[in-house]
């Protein structure tokens, strides 16, 4: 790939991480992910 192509992959893959930290950080997916711990941290064997 040339220098132009390794931006673009570099842009594309920033601004998917960002959308990606923004859903996990919303209230609902947060909630729901702490949720989840406190039902395995709660879980019995």
């Amino acid at each position: 790939m040339v220098t132009s192509e390794y931006a673009m992959g570099i842009v594309a893959a920033v601004a998917f991480a960002v959308v990606l930290y923004k859903v996990i950080t919303s209230g609902a997916v947060s909630a729901e992910l702490q949720n989840i711990v406190k039902e395995a941290l709660n879980a019995r064997m």
